[in-house]
């Protein structure tokens, strides 16, 4: 076995689980779920059946990721953040239009704060970073910084994680960005 499952956490048959990936005490890994390389899950994270989870994704404590929500690679979920599957839901009538759990989608390198909520069905973008107590209720533009209930963009963020100023060249890196259809892109 080369990743390491804390003796108090939990997995269902058939996961798969990469390289390096560390799982810390009280985590539950559901069937068909799949989780990359060098991934690190806090205390108390639950991973619902069939979820994907890309490589170097970090998870702090008390997340559950539910069923159609997929992390693609850096993703970053803070403690206590919260995922919903579901857009309407109903103890007496589960899932009543059949078609199954609605799909959220976290791109690479997004960064998720503490006690965000990000209302399934949406995309959240590349490097966007979603700040602590959020409420994401629709897509995300790529390197968008999203606050408040409901989130609303506030800036743009570099991948480094700097505030980018007007001129959309980061301060920190040097990186350069342009404006496009689905928020920021590198430039060249």
């Amino acid at each position: 076995m080369d990743y390491f499952v804390h003796e108090s956490s939990y997995l269902d048959e058939n996961v798969e689980i990469g390289k390096g990936t560390k799982i810390w005490h009280f985590c539950h890994i559901q069937s068909g779920a799949r989780i990359g390389e060098y991934c690190s899950f806090g205390q108390n994270v639950n991973v619902g059946n069939n979820v994907k989870i890309g490589n170097y994704v970090r998870v702090q404590n008390n997340v559950s990721i539910y069923e159609g929500v997929e992390l693609e690679d850096y993703v970053f979920c803070g403690p206590s953040m919260v995922f919903t599957n579901v857009l309407a839901p109903r103890a007496k009538y589960p899932l009543r239009d059949k078609t199954g759990y609605a799909r959220t989608l976290v791109r690479e390198g997004a960064s998720i704060g503490a006690n965000a909520t990000v209302v399934c069905g949406s995309i959240i973008g590349r490097y966007a970073l979603i700040g602590a107590g959020a409420v994401v209720t629709k897509n995300v533009p790529d390197y968008a910084v999203m606050v408040g209930v409901p989130a609303r963009r506030i800036g743009w963020v570099c991948e480094c994680g700097t505030m980018l100023e007007n001129v959309l060249k980061c301060v920190n890196c040097g990186k350069r960005y342009i404006v496009t259809d689905t928020g920021l892109a590198l430039e060249g």
